[in-house]
């Protein structure tokens, strides 16, 4: 129970900035104490974090900086989309606004 409150949680934040997923796998880790698959799901997700983190720490300076640049215009786009579709805020309108005022 704890676990999947745990995991339900981590899944609603992971639009927003903060620690959606870090949630999710803590949640999973919960499960893994129960469950065999949810063991075998949190070996596969530590495996490739890992491998993922490593290859990124190999990679060369501007490398780090394209994926980190991709990354932020992801989670930006996903920020926004959830504002202006669930709770109705257009930042990006808002913003454009302030520019034509100024």
């Amino acid at each position: 129970m704890t676990g999947a409150i745990v995991v339900t949680v981590g899944i609603a934040l992971i639009p927003l900035p903060g620690p959606g997923w870090l949630l999710v796998i803590a949640g999973l880790g919960i499960w893994a104490v129960e469950f065999h698959w949810a063991r075998r799901l949190l070996t596969f997700t530590r495996r490739h974090v890992s491998s993922w983190t490593s290859w990124v720490t190999r990679q060369s300076l501007s490398v780090r900086f394209a994926i980190g640049s991709v990354g932020l215009v992801f989670v930006s786009t996903v920020v926004w989309l959830s504002l202006k579709y669930s709770v109705g805020i257009d930042v990006v309108a808002w913003a454009l606004d302030r520019l034509k005022a100024n």
